[in-house]
């Protein structure tokens, strides 16, 4: 090789780098369109498995393979519970009288696990990014679900009403309204936070959008639907307040949640026009049903599952409660998941739904720069966590979904945090090394170590006085 071939060669450009660049980068957008329309097409769920379930397979899969997800110890340790979950599920399936059907509801649970895991590591590797797309996404689908739902409500197109609606309540996409309500939560509050940090031009929009959604919540007729959307509006307007750094966010805070108050006032006068609407409104408002009371109600449920889990440690499968032991499900999810997977499988989704409430709070109060998207999260997490007192939530698609955003922006924040560096002390003055003891008995005295510099000047004075004496003499 000649020399100015050899000169050249390290400042060529690499073509095969920039290849693998180029085609890395259609690899991710590739990736994050896949991730928009998986989120957007998950408003349609009339049957089980739906198409969201199929391609969010496809993203466990997908993400990992072209590098857009980031694990660390935090969400090492997150998966590692959920799948311990998991396999103690399978350990109760076994005890089961229909196996096979105990085996689907827990597969199903653990994809559910999986894709939580997987979507957590997507919003760590890109945190801003990536929850911004997931929540744009997603409010796509609960405007979609929430449109569906009115248009069958009110039969704004014949045949509608069978289609978008379930025992007189709006269900739009969704097989059941109890679940609808809660699915447009997080949504709104993405709304409610666009309209806190845009100005006032752009602000108008995303308060549309939220009243839609708040009114196809009020037309579910869910008492679990409302009870998350104003406990879960309550938490982000309290932490909002908390944490904003002007006063002119908190007075816009208050005047949204008046405004709230004020609109959802007008919609229930509006529904008391009507005999039908105002005769199920008052029906729903009720705190308890006839369904609830009694030894075969809701209540009387629960107390029976109570007595089976003390009775069977590891549980007696999925599905089982309401074929073998009562009418209906148990209507508590934290009751459900100590019969589907035993003590330890249920007791770490106790944990874990635990742990996510109070490490997310003390995250909320940190000064990081998203912040106001994790509150949106975390706000609508515990509004479904406390629903789930009163509902079987364990498939709930949107349930892990808000719980993978809130671990993965707090793994993240712990990762991206910087290492604590001790502060540097003032060194003291070191002793010369003691010189050996001489034969004569004379020891020489210890000689204190000094700086250089004052050295130099003690021997600069030194050399003055010299010459002095020198001139005087």
């Amino acid at each position: 090789m000649s020399v100015t071939a050899t000169i050249a060669t390290p400042y060529q450009p690499d073509l095969r780098h920039s290849q693998s660049q180029a085609r890395r980068s259609w690899a991710h957008w590739f990736a994050l369109s896949i991730v928009a329309l998986t989120f957007v097409s998950s408003f349609l769920v009339f049957s089980e498995p739906a198409p969201v379930d199929a391609m969010t397979i496809g993203l466990i899969v997908l993400l990992p393979t072209v590098g857009l997800v980031a694990f660390n110890r935090t969400l090492l340790g997150f998966g590692a519970l959920w799948l311990i979950a998991a396999a103690m599920a399978i350990v109760a399936d076994t005890l089961a009288h229909e196996l096979r059907d105990s085996l689907t509801h827990t597969g199903v649970t653990l994809y559910l696990y999986l894709a939580t895991i997987v979507i957590a590591a997507f919003i760590a590797k890109n945190p801003e990014g990536h929850t911004e797309l997931i929540y744009k996404a997603w409010t796509w689908a609960a405007l979609a679900a929430a449109a569906t739902a009115l248009i069958g409500y009110f039969d704004l197109v014949p045949g509608t009403f069978d289609l978008f609606t379930k025992y007189g309540r709006a269900s739009g996409t969704f097989k059941d309204p109890n679940v609808l309500g809660p699915f447009v939560v997080g949504p709104f509050l993405y709304m409610v936070h666009l309209n806190l940090y845009r100005s006032r031009l752009r602000s108008l929009r995303p308060l549309i959008i939220a009243g839609v959604l708040m009114f196809a919540v009020l037309l579910t007729f869910s008492r679990g639907a409302w009870f998350n959307l104003a406990l879960s509006l309550l938490i982000y307007g309290y932490l909002t307040m908390l944490t904003a750094k002007r006063n002119a966010t908190r007075l816009k805070v208050i005047a949204l949640i008046t405004a709230g108050v004020a609109f959802t006032a007008g919609m229930v006068a509006l529904a008391l026009a009507s005999d039908q609407i105002s005769d199920l409104l008052l029906q729903r408002a009720s705190l308890t049903q006839s369904y609830d009371t009694g030894p075969e109600g809701r209540f009387g449920g629960q107390e029976k599952a109570v007595g089976i889990i003390t009775e069977n440690p590891l549980g007696i499968g999925a599905l089982q409660f309401a074929r073998h032991y009562h009418d209906e499900d148990v209507h508590n999810v934290y009751l459900s998941m100590m019969l589907n997977a035993g003590w330890l499988g249920g007791g770490i989704y106790w944990i874990m739904v635990a742990l996510t409430v109070v490490l997310g709070f003390r995250h909320a109060l940190k000064a990081t720069e998203t912040r106001p998207l994790f509150l949106i999260a975390y706000a609508a997490f515990i509004g479904t966590a406390a629903e789930g007192f009163i509902v079987d939530t364990d498939h709930w698609r949107h349930f892990y979904l808000l719980m993978a955003i809130i671990w993965g922006l707090m793994s993240a924040s712990s990762a991206a945090a910087p290492a604590r560096v001790k502060p540097a002390t003032k060194r003291k003055p070191t002793l010369a090394r003691r010189p050996p003891r001489l034969a004569s008995g004379y020891e020489p005295q210890v000689v204190v170590k000094r700086p250089a510099g004052e050295r130099r000047r003690r021997q600069v004075r030194m050399v003055g006085l010299l010459g002095a004496q020198h001139t005087h003499s």
